[in-house]
Formats: structure tokens, sequence, C-alpha cells
């Protein structure tokens, strides 16, 4: 097992546009000091309410001028839903914030829709921030709002990107690779040739589909059977509900992989309900503590995990960085690489200390 502790001191490595990706690995050193809590962290938390009436082409205002001399760097960091997945990249942004001297104003759109980041992003350039970072939640239909963002305020996207966008960098996962990972598990805990089923949000999201991709080649030299794709729009309770349904339709299925940090969880509480924990195997993503409680109970054979934590820190220092007019952090193919880890029952506690270091919990 690889020593957890030091996986707080990994570093960067940028893949070339069409050469071999170098993502970091875990001997690396990248990671910032924990996080000390929010106070005096200059971040500001929004959650934006569904508004009606917003349509996609709509163009925002021109952002005010760049700070002057000596006055504060204002950068936006918008998340895709309001999972806790979003309040350890909080976490991150709170630190860079303390760190680096900048405000943050950190938005969550609570129904979770492309509708509502539009709304978001318009009026955090209204409001004058240099620079922006999204996680896009439909990217491929979300092309002209980013590119209208990218010609006033820095735009870069994080946890999920937008390739065919004018975004300047995508700083998080590489979800193909993590996908991959994540098939790894369900190799490690599922005999071969049985059927397995994949949950998440939107298979419109990039990292949805990256990490699907991932998975399935994986898994397709072992003749793993994928039965079915749910999606759940962001719905907790209908992500439940998809599996409740799985288990009373399909109850050969071997193997719940779930692709978004809430269908863990998700996942856990519906075989929970059937009475099936330890009979079914899970496989999930992310570090939301039901899902860390399950690895640790056993109920949850592994997860991958991200490091949201680090989505918020460096988002945070690139943007100061561009409104600086430094663009040194931005390599060659516009792809930093934040390397993930998987946590099964043998290391979960260590990951779980390590991360209750950077959120400032005990």
């Amino acid at each position: 097992m690889r020593h957890l502790i030091c996986a707080l001191a990994l570093a960067f490595v940028f893949s070339g546009c069409g050469g071999e990706q170098r993502p970091a690995t875990e001997d690396q050193a990248f990671a910032p000091p924990a996080a000390e809590g929010a106070a005096g962290s200059g971040v500001q938390t929004q959650t934006a309410e569904p508004t009606p009436g917003v349509s996609e082409g709509t163009t925002a205002p021109a952002p005010a001028a760049a700070p002057a001399a000596g006055s504060k760097v204002r950068v936006a960091f918008v998340t895709n839903n309001a999972s806790d997945f979003w309040k350890i990249a909080e976490a991150g942004t709170e630190k860079a914030a303390q760190d680096l001297g900048v405000d943050v104003l950190f938005r969550i759109p609570s129904a979770g829709t492309a509708e509502q980041q539009q709304q978001i992003v318009q009026d955090l350039v209204t409001t004058g921030v240099s620079g922006i970072a999204i996680s896009p939640k439909d990217p491929q239909n979300q092309t002209e709002m980013l590119n209208e963002a990218a010609s006033q305020v820095n735009l870069i996207t994080q946890d999920s990107d937008a390739p065919g966008s004018n975004r300047l960098c995508y700083i998080g996962t590489n979800n193909f690779e993590a996908g991959k990972e994540a098939g790894k598990l369900v190799q490690q805990c599922t005999p071969m040739g049985l059927p397995y089923m994949v949950f998440v949000g939107s298979m419109d999201a990039q990292n949805a589909q990256d990490r699907l991709k991932g998975l399935q080649e994986q898994l397709k030299e072992s003749e793993y059977i994928l039965l079915e794709v749910r999606t759940d729009e962001g719905d907790r309770a209908k992500a439940v509900a998809n599996v409740e349904d799985a288990l009373t339709k399909h109850p050969e299925v071997a193997c719940y992989v779930g692709l978004w940090s809430y269908n863990g969880p998700a996942i856990l509480n519906a075989v929970k309900n059937a009475h099936r924990q330890g009979e079914v195997k899970i496989v999930c993503f992310d570090e939301e503590e039901e899902t860390l409680q399950g690895v640790k109970d056993g109920f949850i054979f592994g997860t991958v995990v991200q490091r949201p934590y680090e989505f918020g820190y460096q988002s945070v220092k690139v943007l100061k960085e561009l409104a600086e007019g430094n663009k040194a952090s931005i390599p060659e193919n516009k792809q930093v690489y934040i390397p993930t880890l998987s946590v099964t029952q043998s290391n979960v506690d260590a990951f779980w200390a390590e991360l209750k270091q950077q959120t400032g919990k005990t």
C-alpha cells in the first residue's frame, strides 16, 4: 500500500498534445498545506436557486476592468450540482484564498442544470470577476455560453471538461483512466463474465462519458456484460429508486457501479433496503462520508477518489496567475491532470484521516 500521507505532496505532470499522457503519480508533490477553515479565507459561497426564462444565447455584459495595482484578484468557482463532493473542493478554494490573497466566489447551482449554470456565469461576469473555473453540466450544448464567457474573462474548466470550447485549460481527473481504475476494482471483486450495471447523474457530462469508456475498455477482454446505464439527473431520490428497481428486475446483476459521487451512497442505501449488502458488489467514485463508511464496513468494495480539494486549490491558483498575465501554468495540451487513488478496506482509514485534515474536520 502506498504511503497515503505522501499523497498530499504530489506534483503535476502535464501531458502534451498528441504525445504520451503523463499524469502525476502519488510519489510526486503537488499539494499545498492542509486547509485551516473558512475564517478570513476570502471565499464567498452562494447556492443559486433556479431562475426561469434563461436562454442559451443570452449575451453577458462586459466585466469590470482588471483590478488596480495592489487590489485583490477576484475569481469564481462554479460547481455542477450541490453534492457533498464540492464541500471538499470548497475547502481547497478557501486555502488558496488564504495562501494567495485572493477573493473567491464559490457558486453552487442547487438544481444542477445547465440553464442555472448559465445564469450564474452571466451574473459573475457582470460582477466583474477576472476568471471563472466551471464544471460544465452539458458541455456540448453549453459551448456558446462558455465561449461568450471566455471572450470576457479567463475561463477554465474543472472536474468535467469542455474541450470544444475556448476554455484556457482543464484542471481535474483524467476521467478515462479513472474509469479504467474503476474497472480494475470490478475485476477484483466480481467473477469474469458476469453482468454489471452503471448509475450516473447524466451521460451529457464529459466526465461521465469518459469514465464509462474507460470502464468498458478495462472490462472488455474479461467478457463482463454491461446490462444497462441508468441516469438520475442529479436527483438523489431517483438515484436510489433506479437501483431499487434494478435489484428487483435484474437479480442476476453481480456488480453495481456508480460514476458520480452520490451514486455510491445511493447504491448502498438501495442494497441495504433490499437486505442484500455483502451479496451485491459495489464500486463507485469519490469520497463522500457514506461511501467511505461503506468501504470501511465492507459493503462497498472500493471507490476511485479524485482529490477535489486540489480541483479547488489549483483552479484558484491558475486563475490568479492568469489575472496577473502569467500563463506558465497552462501546458501545451491545456490539460492539468490530478491523480486518482483507489480506496478499499486496506487503506480507507489512512485516506479518511488525510481527508479530515484537509477539510479541517476531526
